[in-house]
């Protein structure tokens, strides 16, 4: 019998999933054994896997609903209009109708982060570790995305609990370190920007010439949206009393789309470029005041020490939440290793 659902709480499917791993006292993972050994030696136990999931339509009718409106008043004159100003960058985070459009996104990311963080307390955890967040298109459906997040539920082992659980993308290994190091997750963030540019008289000119020269409008806008995205992220954390905010993956797409508004004046010929960048990390706050004797951790790692190098290094290197300055570190510590492991 089909359970009708409201939109609210856990699907039904979800419900029964956990109430099933519940009774029968039985956890999943997908912590290697490493990480479940990490993750017990600063007093944290699995207690199974979680998800989260949606799917939203995106408005792609009508020119996408004027989210990618460029904002500049020369569009559609001529490019010899241009010449008397620079193109501006219409930014998301400064109020620009691609505002609207990382607002939808936004909300189907915490839809999904919301449905995960669910599944952990039906299951008595305290956070999610090793949370993966991914978005792709859904089957026979264009203008529909789905959003999923998906990781390993953890309690702690002692009588000190979260009032609400956290989430981050760190492996087992990650999350013990920083906790050994008196700081602690607080929520798995995403920091999105969406940059739009008119092809201007100028960007036209330096396009087309022959000589090497730097695409300044071009860049103008690719540097825009970064630095937007990393303020959104920024602004996530504080609100939600966070220190400082660990990085996991950036991403940047870049298109062209036939200008709206030269559109609108008859003009079909004229561009603008839209680039969207994505920056995601996990905020963490300090639970210790003090400095802190560094301690080892308690994992007795099994077989040669270069076998598990190797294996790390191909872990961090096909993940995409990958740190290019640990696997530069294994890389290097493997390379000292030599013949010894």
């Amino acid at each position: 019998m089909t359970v009708p659902w409201n939109g609210g709480g856990l699907p039904p499917a979800a419900a029964e999933r956990m109430a099933e791993v519940r009774g029968s006292g039985t956890w999943t993972s997908a912590l290697s054994t490493g990480e479940f050994a990490s993750v017990k030696s600063v007093g944290f136990e699995p207690v199974g896997q979680v998800m989260g999931s949606a799917v939203f339509q995106i408005a792609r009718s009508g020119r996408y609903w004027g989210y990618h409106d460029c904002l500049y008043s020369g569009a559609g004159f001529g490019f010899s209009y241009g010449n008397r100003g620079d193109a501006p960058v219409a930014l998301s985070g400064q109020g620009a109708p691609s505002r609207q459009l990382v607002g939808v996104f936004d909300q189907a990311r915490r839809t999904a982060l919301g449905r995960m963080t669910a599944e952990c307390s039906a299951l008595g955890g305290d956070g999610v570790v090793a949370a993966e967040l991914t978005m792709a298109p859904f089957p026979n459906a264009p203008n529909c995305l789905e959003f999923k997040v998906i990781g390993t539920a953890v309690r702690a082992q002692g009588n000190v609990r979260p009032r609400h659980p956290f989430t981050c993308h760190l492996d087992g290994q990650g999350f013990a370190k920083l906790v050994s190091a008196g700081w602690v997750p607080a929520e798995l963030l995403v920091g999105m920007s969406i940059g739009v540019r008119h092809d201007d008289y100028r960007t036209q000119s330096q396009q087309y010439s022959w000589q090497n020269t730097e695409m300044t409008g071009w860049s103008r806008l690719i540097h825009a949206i970064r630095a937007d995205a990393r303020q959104q992220l920024q602004l996530q954390a504080s609100r939600m009393g966070g220190d400082g905010v660990i990085m996991a993956a950036g991403d940047l797409r870049v298109w062209r789309e036939s200008c709206i508004r030269a559109a609108n004046r008859n003009n079909s010929e004229q561009e603008d470029h839209v680039a969207e960048a994505t920056m995601i990390g996990t905020s963490i706050a300090r639970f210790r005041t003090g400095d802190q004797k560094p301690r080892t951790l308690s994992v007795m790692p099994l077989g040669k020490r270069g076998d598990r190098l190797r294996q790390r290094l191909a872990a961090v290197a096909s993940s995409p939440y990958g740190d290019p300055n640990e696997y530069r570190r294994l890389a290097d510590e493997l390379s000292e290793l030599g013949d010894q492991g």
